[in-house]
């Protein structure tokens, strides 16, 4: 069929599944009809036409919930706006819990989602049976009912949001391969197609499991990979009611929803495989995948003696279809950082039906206002590394996404598989010292070390993991005397030429305008004032600067960084964290172990607070910044990767006396979060200011130049603050925190928590949390009240404060 394709459109869409089809509708929604759909094959002819259609709100993140809260309104709006119905109706979702483990798990879930208001009740056996008689009560302790969650059609969903995209006059045209982007000076300009090119502003890459495939046309790390997923229907069952709410069995490994008189039985069972790992077949479409009942059979036995009713149900289809999942369980939506105006929705981890016309309405907003409605550091295409898209770790990981996706999902779990991969200088050393290792960004990081005769594994719990006593050792250790951790993991981007301070003027809130061997941390804006990053500078030379970054950060730094050269800038950047190892030598012994290792006087007044110098250290030299995340007296050491063991062993020889101790990352996180340090990505991200991240102090509202972002804070200065980042310690040393629970001021719901740790010298819970007024308000306000956070059904007194609860005043550091 010869098609005819416009030579120019504002925006080309990439995908005809839900997600591109979302996406052309709202951005027709808001007025920008000169959009352009293209799909190589037929409408829904990926993933979307297999696709069970549950719609459930208990995603793992503020964010992703808020995006399915969004598809929920869509679903129920879509209709009326286009006459075609998208066959959503309200069951509810029931989680069922068949162990103390997993009822656990659901109490937290059911105070976790309160933070986004979503109704959530926990039932117990009678009550979930008299919702469900179809029920075996066996091993049944009780479940979560979510009553606002349902089901729909997403071939019908896909049809409707394709109509009302072209009744507004947005071009969706089948049977169109894309074959390349094309692309000048960093941005996209069109696309190449077997019928012609496409001049576009905006290219979305809305492609399914092609993502990745895709992607690389246009130089796009997009990590995905599509696996093997399973789902049963059954013929008609006698008597079976209609609209039963939709089961979730995590220790089953299995959901059920009753179907036109019949039952679907799905499963998210651990032991699937890669399909198409080395490429889909060309111009596959409406892929079905081999029955595999020796795989599939163990698993449905389980199901069925939860659902006695399925023993005698004859199977009408056993289906097995690819769906893409990414390694780290989260989707792929936004911008990519290297390439302006790409943009990317793919890899839903087979969330797609429920998460997509939410999804499809964020990027519209995020392409037509230039900014993300939704403030989604987790699906961020910055966070992606480049192995990642390795084939090999990709058969590896994703296959891990999958096992994990209905165990249960525990604070603090680690990742096992795909590794080790990137390890620091100092890993030996670490290994022999007892450290216990996670995993962040590919790096294998000691998180806590295990005592001689101390088993090194992790046993998860809700409640004081095996690991407390000893993070809380390293904890005080840090606090009261002499701690060292390996940080070599952190990113360094060297950024040097006659106009590196210029570059890093425009892009810091801070000034940089300052001598050679001092520090600076600062942060960079987007243009409308919201925190990019969050960095600390050393001024290396006048013409030569060190950036320290976090490793999950770093590679969206260095984009943000290479973005904001301009082409008469002489100025280069490189990503030099590889290079170097990095030692944090934390405490109030920190100078009495240093000082007679080096010639370099340490004191106070020889080597202040915020300085650099090339300092010598045992046989060699290393580079010694005074400077602390962990609110104590010490040096940061950059230290050159060959002889970064020979200084581990100067250190720890020379502290035996001292008491020093190896630190890891969690009792690094107890420290930082004591001392209210904020971390990018968790605390802060690119929907928030320095005025209400409590950042402030960081900006030079007059140096020369200016800022990026400048216009906007100071639009938001003037308009006063009614969200605010505050630290909250509870009043009961009892119960632990972890993130996204819900914190209620005199009894109404005004945030949630962004991270938190135990204090174990504040005694108890302490949390970041982000706290809104109802107006702009007086800073004390944040302060007053009666604060309370829930955890796990339970609410629990909390003491609020804008200043640090651990030494406010910051006079340890600069002891």
């Amino acid at each position: 069929m010869d098609v005819k394709l416009p030579k120019r459109a504002q925006v080309v869409i990439v995908g005809g599944g839900i997600i591109g089809a979302s996406t052309a509708y709202h951005l027709a929604c808001r007025g920008w009809t000169d959009v352009v759909l293209l799909e190589k094959n037929q409408l829904t002819s990926g993933t979307t036409w297999h696709a069970a259609g549950l719609v459930t709100q208990a995603r793992g993140t503020h964010a992703t919930r808020e995006v399915v809260q969004r598809s929920l309104a869509i679903f129920k709006s879509l209709e009326r706006d286009t006459g075609f119905s998208t066959g959503f109706v309200q069951t509810g979702t029931m989680n069922l819990a068949t162990s103390p483990e997993r009822l656990q798990e659901l109490r937290h879930q059911a105070s976790v989602v309160r933070g986004n208001g979503i109704e959530a009740r926990l039932l117990d056996v009678e009550q979930t049976l008299e919702l469900h008689p179809l029920l075996n009560p066996d091993g049944l302790h009780g479940s979560l009912l979510f009553p606002g969650d349902g089901r729909g059609s997403a071939t019908d969903t896909t049809i409707s949001l394709i109509r009302g995209a072209r009744q507004r006059r947005v071009q969706v045209l089948e049977g169109v391969e894309v074959l390349d982007v094309t692309t000048a000076q960093g941005r996209v300009t069109g696309v190449r197609t077997a019928q012609g090119d496409i001049e576009a502003e905006y290219v979305v890459n809305a492609t399914g499991m092609w993502g990745r495939e895709f992607g690389a046309k246009a130089g796009v790390d997009v990590p995905l990979q599509a696996l093997a997923h399973y789902y049963v229907v059954t013929e008609a069952i006698a008597g079976l009611p209609r609209n039963l709410p939709t089961v979730k069995s995590g220790d089953e490994y299995a959901y059920i929803k009753d179907e036109a008189g019949a039952l679907m039985v799905g499963f998210f069972e651990p032991g699937s495989y890669v399909w198409g790992s080395r490429g889909i077949p060309e111009n596959k479409g409406f892929v079905q995948l081999p029955e595999d009942w020796d795989h599939l059979g163990p698993f449905y036995e389980k199901i069925m003696h939860r659902m006695p009713v399925l023993e005698d149900a004859r199977i009408r289809l056993h289906f097995c279809g690819p769906e893409s999942f990414t390694p780290d369980g989260q989707y792929h939506l936004g911008e990519a950082p290297r390439l302006r105006n790409y943009f990317v929705a793919a890899g839903f981890n087979s969330v797609g039906f429920l998460s997509g016309p939410g999804a499809g309405s964020v990027l519209a907003d995020w392409i037509v206002d230039g900014r993300s409605p939704l403030d989604m550091p987790e699906t961020d295409l910055g966070r992606v590394q480049r192995h990642e898209t390795n084939r090999r770790f990709l058969e590896q990981r994703v296959l891990e996404t999958l096992d994990e996706s209905y165990e249960v999902h525990w604070p603090f779990q680690q990742r096992t598989s795909a590794r080790p991969f990137r390890i620091s200088p100092l890993h030996r050393r670490t290994e022999e010292a007892g450290a216990v290792f996670g995993e962040l960004a590919g790096w294998e990081r000691a998180n806590w070390y295990a005592p001689s005769g101390v088993e090194r594994r992790y046993e998860y719990s809700f409640d004081r993991p095996n690991w407390f006593e000893q993070s809380a050792a390293e904890h005080r250790a840090v606090r009261e005397g002499v701690g060292v951790i390996d940080t070599s993991s952190f990113g360094k981007l060297l950024v040097q030429g006659r106009d590196a301070v210029r570059v890093l003027q425009r892009v810091s809130v801070n000034d940089l305008y300052t001598e050679p061997g001092r520090i600076t941390y600062t942060q960079w804006l987007n243009e409308h004032g919201g925190i990019e990053s969050d960095v600390t500078i050393t001024r290396l030379a006048e013409d030569r600067f060190l950036v320290l970054s976090g490793p999950a950060t770093v590679n969206r730094d260095l984009a943000h960084l290479e973005r904001a050269i301009g082409d008469d800038d002489f100025c280069t950047v490189a990503d030099v964290s590889g290079t170097m190892a990095m030692l944090a030598v934390m405490g109030p012994h920190a100078r009495r172990l240093l000082q007679p290792l080096t010639d370099m006087d340490l004191s106070a007044d020889g080597f202040p607070f915020g300085t650099s110098a090339e300092i010598d250290l045992g046989l060699g030299f290393v580079r010694a910044t005074r400077v602390t995340y962990v609110g104590e007296l010490g040096w940061e050491l950059l230290i050159p990767a060959d002889i970064a063991q020979h200084v581990w062993d100067v250190l720890f020889d020379a502290g035996q006396d001292l008491g020093i101790k190896p630190v890891g990352y969690h009792a690094m996180n107890s420290l930082r979060t004591e001392k209210a340090y904020r971390s990018w990505g968790h605390d802060i991200s690119a929907g928030d200011n320095p005025l209400e991240a409590g950042l402030g102090f960081t900006v030079k509202w007059d140096k020369p130049g200016g800022f990026i972002g400048r216009d906007a804070l100071l639009k938001a200065k003037d308009a006063g603050i009614s969200r605010r980042l505050v630290q909250f310690l509870l009043n009961d040393p009892g119960p632990l925190l972890f993130h996204d629970e819900p914190i209620f001021r005199d009894g109404e719901l005004v945030g949630r928590v962004a991270s938190a740790q135990y204090g174990h010298t504040l005694g108890a819970a302490v949390a970041l949390g982000w706290v809104s007024a109802p107006e702009a308000v007086d800073r004390h306000w944040f302060q007053e009240g009666s604060y309370e956070i829930e955890v796990a059904g339970r609410r629990v007194s909390a003491h609020a404060s804008l200043r640090p609860l651990y030494d406010p005043k910051s006079e340890r550091p600069k002891s």
